[in-house]
């Protein structure tokens, strides 16, 4: 048989067979989302974070060493310096807090006080690192500088945008802070009995109202 007639003859060969797609890894682009281990990176700069806040609060600023901080963290001090730089940018870090302030141009003005207490209780009930600066804020000086921005920042734009008149503004957002820092102090570090055992809706109708005059009553 000639070689064209055996290639008439003869079937083709089966084409072979397409190959197995790879198994979707975790860092795949089709794997869900949720199938990715978290990151050791972000537990360390965690760790490092929350030695940080106790270490300011037990020993100041000055006193503070980035050599302590990763001792309590139980990591080498390099790492603490490659996340963070230095001392000084480890206590931005530690001491940054968003108060997540919601519009309060959208709140019913004669509901502004109630709102304003119930947000700030919710910021600290879930946030520790706030409590960890208050205790920063009442042991040095750069805590408490760093303090009074975060509050010029974030609750002075809710008094402006209340307010009678704008031009006190700076005024009543202090008075707020006063009181709200106020009952952090009692509730959250020092726990007075009395403060700590008051109940969320207790701390409500008794604040709101002072609040409330603070930000929306008329000068006296």
């Amino acid at each position: 048989m000639t070689e064209r007639a055996r290639a008439t003859a003869e079937p083709p060969a089966d084409p072979e067979p397409p190959a197995s797609p790879a198994p979707a890894s975790a860092t795949s682009p089709t794997a869900p989302a949720s199938a990715a281990p978290p990151r050791r990176s972000d537990a360390t700069r965690a760790g490092i974070l929350a030695a940080a806040r106790e270490r300011f609060a037990a020993d100041g600023y000055e006193r503070a060493t980035i050599r302590a901080i990763a001792r309590d963290a139980r990591i080498d001090p390099s790492m603490v310096m490659r996340y963070y730089g230095n001392k000084e940018g480890l206590f931005a870090a530690a001491t940054s807090v968003d108060l997540r302030m919601p519009d309060f141009t959208r709140v019913p003005r004669e509901d502004v006080g109630r709102h304003l207490v119930t947000h700030v209780l919710d910021v600290w009930e879930d946030a520790g690192e706030l409590t960890a600066l208050l205790r920063v804020g009442i042991t040095n000086q750069a805590g408490a500088e760093r303090m009074r921005e975060i509050f010029a920042e974030q609750l002075l734009p809710v008094a402006r945008e209340v307010c009678p008149d704008p031009a006190e503004a700076p005024t009543r957002a202090a008075l707020c802070a006063a009181q709200v820092l106020g009952l952090a102090l009692t509730r959250y570090v020092l726990r007075f009995p009395p403060s700590a055992a008051l109940t969320r809706e207790e701390i409500t109708q008794w604040l709101a109202p002072t609040l409330q005059r603070y930000l929306t009553a008329d000068r006296p």
